[in-house]
């Protein structure tokens, strides 16, 4: 009889153990694969072009990493681990944003980046919030690297997300720099898009304005649908007819390439102080009549002087040649330096781990540095102003995407005088 139930016993141990190889085998090729990062974007739709050159970026900051070994750990958290990045395509919608961010963290899936629209930022933080808070075996990291809304790191800052782009208030900032000395704008015309961060950019505007050049009377102000305005001719048409020697905009992708043409078409010659005026179509789009009149701001800008930073520029341009690929952005390159420091010096790969080691965590690549603020998880970081000229003339020795226009450094605002102060409220597990 007690052979009889010894032997049942050892039966049954067997088969437990048996049981438990497949999860065991999962958990050992999660800890010494590689380490999965998942883009979700808008790579089809009316802003695929603005999410695939997102990806070009991210890839090329994920390729150095894994060029140098990859990022190191512990023998027993797999040793040296490559990054891999995955693409979940939100089609520019919230709900498939939601629905990518499901099949990432089941596909293992630990970091996620986003940025593209403040809007999606909300709702995957939303999701992630609650998830973490649901599951804490498969608590995921939100890096954000474009979306500005200043409520993503006041008010509804969270421990789990890091943004590593100057916030919309902060911006608008750095564009005062310019606006305050240019004694030429009397009124302005304000326009955005119709979501979070299109409304916050005009309402930034008006504070800032009425602080720094309460002289300049705002002429217009207007909100449109966002990725859905094909034609912008009335837009065009009221900001002429307005008097407005500049506007402001946060527009960006399509929406801004289009505002900018029908501006031109109709004769409107004011200056457009943007946000994201730099790049994706809009200096070929705008042509000479933009020169010395469109300004954008950035973190980091091709003919921002120094050897490091020309250096910089060049390894992208080699790595992606095509002029239609020219969109490199600084602060992406420096998002992923800092993932890859923190999951080394956490020794581990776990979410909470990871964010703690990334709060007040330094990193520098090219010249170019920032530090992560630990009470709202905002990058801090220089900012720079640039005027769109010729190539060739004085300080553009680049140009953007081949169209002949680069844009000449005016102002270089160090990351003390860029910081804002937070109204977050961080909640800490």
């Amino acid at each position: 009889m007690e052979y009889l139930r010894r032997s049942l016993l050892k039966r049954a141990l067997s088969t437990l153990s048996a049981a438990a190889l497949p999860w065991a085998s999962a958990q050992a090729a999660s800890a010494s694969g590689p380490i999965r990062v998942a883009l979700i974007e808008g790579l089809s739709g009316p802003f695929a072009n603005a999410g695939e050159a997102v990806y070009r970026n991210i890839l090329w900051a994920v390729e150095r990493v894994n060029a140098r070994g990859g990022v190191h750990l512990p023998a027993a958290a797999g040793g040296a681990r490559p990054l891999q990045l995955d693409r979940y395509d939100s089609k520019g919608q919230n709900e498939e944003a939601l629905s990518a961010l499901r099949s990432a963290i089941d596909d293992g899936a630990r970091v996620v980046l986003q940025g593209n629209s403040s809007a999606t930022a909300a709702v995957l933080l939303d999701a992630i919030n609650k998830h973490n808070e649901r599951d804490p075996a498969r608590r995921v990291l939100f890096l954000n690297y474009s979306a500005v809304d200043p409520a993503l790191t006041n008010e509804r800052c969270s421990y789990w997300h890091f943004r590593f782009d100057a916030h919309a208030d902060m911006r608008m900032a750095a564009l005062m720099e310019v606006i305050r000395e240019d004694r030429a704008v009397k009124s302005v015309y304000l326009i955005g898009q119709d979501y979070s961060f299109g409304q916050a950019v005009l309402k930034e505007a008006r504070r800032q304005l009425g602080e720094q050049r309460p002289d300049v009377q705002v002429a217009g102000e207007e909100l449109h649908p966002l990725g859905r305005v094909k034609d912008f001719a009335p837009y065009a048409v009221k900001i002429k007819a307005s008097g407005a020697q500049a506007v402001i905009t946060g527009n960006w992708g399509n929406d801004l390439t289009l505002l900018i043409k029908a501006a031109r078409e109709v004769g409107y010659e004011g200056r457009f102080f943007t946000y994201y005026g730099n790049a994706l179509g809009a200096p070929a789009a705008i042509g000479d009549a933009g020169l010395g009149r469109v300004v954008a701001v950035a973190d980091w800008l091709p003919n921002v002087p120094g050897a490091q930073s020309e250096a910089f520029y060049q390894a992208f341009r080699q790595r992606f040649p095509k002029p239609a690929d020219d969109y490199v952005h600084m602060r992406m390159q420096l998002m992923v330096e800092a993932l890859a420091q923190a999951i080394e010096k956490a020794g581990s790969t776990e979410a909470a781990a990871v964010a703690a080691k990334l709060e007040g965590s330094s990193v520098s690549l090219h010249g170019q540095s920032g530090t992560v603020r630990a009470s709202d998880h905002q990058f801090q970081q220089a900012l720079v102003v640039g005027v769109m000229e010729k190539q060739g003339q004085p300080g553009v020795r680049f140009d953007v995407e081949g169209s002949g226009y680069g844009f000449k450094v005016i102002r270089q605002i160090p990351a003390s005088k860029a910081e804002m102060a937070t109204t977050c409220r961080m909640q800490r597990p």
